[in-house]
Formats: structure tokens, sequence, C-alpha cells
């Protein structure tokens, strides 16, 4: 059995330069996953189009997985900043607004860079990163049975955590395959009609 490559980085930047330089390693490797793809995704690649010599590379990451580890990582934290600040704002709103809130965002936090977003997609099996989407996906489901349980008058009575993990799953399915399917060339009257679908999908299950 092969041995699966190293994911996690060697060291922890803790200098500005440091930062600086592992930025600009992420941000290479982002830049070839969408032009050129994994396989050309080499270190030496990495370390050209990022500016630093192969050896300041080795000396954070392991390996190529490794970089993927971290532009994935990079990724989901600024969704899930999205999602967060979304998350905090509709809990005052009823849940027809809320839903429709919770739904443009999703869609519009999966298209901020949707090549990007179908590479990654590709790419977390190879690297293992299945235990970190997991756990942002547990923390969208506790915020969201959190808003849910504050609206129980609002809703039909129904289990909350399998209401949870239906309205979190049924945003995210349309939102992740909305973004493999050529979010790109979605136009704004497209966007709407996704999100006031899914929004009626979402609230007549609710209600």
């Amino acid at each position: 059995m092969a041995r699966k490559p190293p994911t996690k980085p060697r060291k922890i930047a803790s200098q500005a330069r440091s930062r600086a330089t592992i930025d600009a390693l992420v941000e290479a490797t982002a830049r070839i996953l969408v032009r050129e793809g994994f396989e050309k995704a080499s270190t030496n690649r990495i370390a050209e189009i990022a500016g630093v010599s192969v050896g300041s590379l080795y000396q954070y990451f392991p390996g190529k997985e490794a970089l993927v580890a971290a532009v994935i990582n990079r990724h989901n934290e600024e969704i899930m900043g999205i999602v967060r600040t979304a998350l905090g704002e509709v809990a005052g709103l009823p849940i027809d607004k809320a839903v429709r809130k919770l739904v443009t965002v999703a869609i519009e936090a999966h298209r901020i860079n949707p090549k990007l977003h179908r590479v990654l997609a590709e790419q977390i099996p190879r690297t293992g990163q299945f235990k970190d989407v997991e756990a942002f996906n547990r923390e969208v489901q506790t915020l969201v049975r959190a808003y849910l349980e504050s609206r129980r008058q609002e809703m039909r009575k129904v289990d909350l955590d399998v209401a949870t993990f239906i309205c979190v799953s049924a945003i995210e399915a349309v939102a992740h395959n909305t973004v493999l399917h050529g979010a790109e060339m979605l136009s704004d009257r497209m966007v709407k009609v996704l999100v006031d679908e899914t929004t009626r999908l979402v609230v007549g299950y609710l209600r």
C-alpha cells in the first residue's frame, strides 16, 4: 500500500516575513491548481510562481499535498467567515427572511472563486481533508440549530436535529452544485431564481 503524503505544515510562521512567505506559497499553489491542475503543481513550479526558493518552501511544507491542504483550509475559512457573519445577522429575523439571507450568502460565498472551489472539491479526498470539512459542517449545523430552536413557534412540529440536517444539506447542495456546474456563467437573474426557489423549498419544509 502506498504511503500517504504528509499534509501538515512543517512549522507555523511566527514572524511577518515568514507569514508573507507562506501566504505567497499558498497563493501560488491556488493559482497553479486553477490554471494548470494538480499534476502540474510541483514544488519547483509553486516556488517559482511564489518567488521563493524550493529550500524555503520545504522549510514550511513537506510537499505539494500539504500546500493543497493549506489552500483548502484557507478557502474553507474564507467561506466560513462569511457564513458565521450571516448567521449572526439573521438571529432576529423571521424564518422566511432568514432562510433567504442564508441561501443568498451560501451561493455568493461559493461563487467567490468558483474555479478554485471546483478544483479543491476534487482534491479533498487526495489530501484527506474530510475531517476539516466535517468540522465546518458541524459548526454550521450547530449555529443553524440554535436559530431554529429560537423560532420554534414559526415552525411545524418537527425534530430539530432532522430539520437542521435537511435545511443545511439542501442549501449546501444547491450552492455547491451551482459552483460545480459553471457558477461564473450564471446571470444575476438566474442566481435570483435559484435563491427564490431554494428559499421556497426550505421554508415550505419548515412550515
